[in-house]
């Protein structure tokens, strides 16, 4: 992620930049791809405004806040950012999924009556949307759904994880290096 401030009416000083590059790097877990930030800092009287844009290709992402305090501006700011790329993060996923459930459903083999299963047979084919996640999301997605398994990114070390619920109630988790 390539950020860029710009400060007007103001001095720019260097915990701004730090405290900016703290909150728009909790952005990366929404994004696939490098994009380009460009934040803008400015003073009016008693105002203060913190405007982000934020482009990649085909996407272009605006939010401008106003507060009494430019932590708070900068705060709101990256808080509408971040719901326009959750929002856009579903639309893909709500489009691709959608696609992806279809074409699992028609690979389901029909099994008839009297027909061996033997061993090695694949019964149900499913695709999954590896969403980054840290473990304690994976734990409350597995508890909120009706699934015994969740495979997805681990957000801090991008490795692909899998934890299912054991019969005891325990959970296991599965780390691939």
């Amino acid at each position: 992620m390539k950020i860029s401030v710009t400060f007007r009416n103001t001095e720019g000083e260097a915990w701004y930049r730090e405290y900016l590059d703290e909150k728009l790097g909790k952005l990366k877990k929404y994004l696939d791809n490098p994009v380009e930030v460009h934040v803008v800092l400015s003073v009016e009287k008693f105002r203060n405004v913190a405007e982000i844009n934020m482009s990649d290709n085909g996407m272009n992402i605006i939010a401008k806040e106003e507060a009494k305090e430019m932590i708070l501006a900068i705060d709101e700011a990256v808080e509408k950012v971040e719901r326009q790329l959750k929002k856009r993060r579903e639309k893909i996923r709500d489009h691709k999924g959608a696609m992806g459930r279809n074409e699992a459903k028609e690979t389901a083999p029909v099994v008839e009556e009297g027909e061996d299963l033997g061993e090695g047979r694949i019964i149900e084919t499913r695709r999954v949307v590896l969403k980054p996640m840290s473990h304690e999301d994976a734990i409350l997605e597995l508890e909120s759904g009706r699934n015994r398994f969740v495979v997805f990114r681990d957000a801090a070390t991008e490795a692909l994880c899998v934890l299912y619920r054991r019969d005891d109630g325990g959970y296991v988790m599965i780390e691939t290096s």
